[in-house]
């Protein structure tokens, strides 16, 4: 089964998305490391969709965690369920709060070979800021993802809206039984 995990930053899509992928004994993959470069630059499309390809087509199921929207060519391409984690927005905004926090304290690598840390400035006072982005998209990000839905485009995909832990742990509990 291919799955891909969306939701707002700080949504708990990340969480969400390795928990499935052990459940059910798949690939994790992670659109932020397929993104992120050292000195927090991004990869360019072109590279960023071929580094996708590739990963994709490397084994025949996955848990793919990210929205990059311009990579739905790709991702939603032979995609059997999309999985879109939209919690409330005080939810969501107070777990982006919490994990940029721990972040920054931990000063853990993000993502492996990038040297990309947190930090308190750049999570909490800065244009950079993912909580700032967090704020920024919540709401587009939900007539987006309600549009894709609807969109006859995508209608060959089954897609799942998680809004409370309950519905996370029921459609983990089913697709253990499918597998």
């Amino acid at each position: 089964m291919k799955i891909n995990l969306i939701g707002t930053s700080g949504s708990g899509k990340s969480t969400l998305a390795r928990r499935l992928a052990a459940e059910l004994h798949l690939p994790y993959i992670e659109m932020d490391t397929l993104y992120w470069r050292p000195a927090w630059q991004g990869t360019p499309d072109e590279e960023l969709f071929a580094k996708l390809e590739n990963v994709l087509s490397a084994t025949p199921d996955w848990v793919l965690d990210g929205n990059y929207n311009r990579t739905r060519p790709v991702k939603w391409r032979d995609v059997d369920l999309i999985i879109w984690v939209d919690y409330g927005f005080m939810r969501t905004l107070r777990q982006a709060v919490v994990r940029a926090a721990k972040r920054a304290w931990s000063q853990q690598e993000l993502w492996p070979g990038t040297g990309n840390r947190e930090s308190f400035r750049r999570s909490f006072f800065s244009r950079e800021s993912v909580l700032l982005w967090t704020i920024k998209t919540w709401r587009s990000n939900r007539a987006r993802y309600e549009a894709d839905m609807a969109n006859p485009q995508f209608s060959h995909i089954r897609f799942v809206r998680i809004t409370r832990r309950q519905q996370a742990d029921d459609l983990i509990a089913e697709l253990r039984a499918l597998a």
